[in-house]
């Protein structure tokens, strides 16, 4: 285990998965995260304009160092369909030493591909 002190999760939800495809593959190709993982349907429940609303929205999980967190939230903005996009940020505390090590060497640097498939490491 390595303490993990300058690497967080930024969690996004957009309302479509090609959406969140979009903003994952902007994310990583921009060198802004090293990953992003997506999950859904997600059943969401809010108040709006004061009146409560539910629909379908798709998740996404960024993985990223901290230093690049101004970035990746104005491309998330800059490309998101909803007035007031939910943008959370959660520190890692903790994780093995090779996934963070992975982490760190490719968050903050662009792909040289987009098209080569990696090996599972997360």
């Amino acid at each position: 285990m390595k303490t993990a002190r300058s690497f967080v999760t930024a969690w996004v939800t957009v309302p479509g998965r090609p959406l969140a495809v979009k903003r994952s593959r902007l994310s990583v190709a921009a060198g802004l995260t090293a990953c992003a993982q997506i999950s859904g349907p997600l059943e969401s429940m809010d108040r709006w304009l004061g009146v409560v609303e539910s629909g379908k929205d798709w998740q996404v999980v960024f993985k990223t160092q901290s230093r690049l967190l101004f970035n990746l939230e104005a491309l998330v903005i800059a490309n998101h369909p909803c007035d007031t996009p939910q943008f959370l940020v959660l520190p890692i505390v903790v994780g093995s030493k090779k996934y963070l090590d992975w982490l760190g060497k490719c968050a903050g640097t662009p792909p040289k591909s987009t098209t080569r498939r990696r090996s599972k490491t997360h």
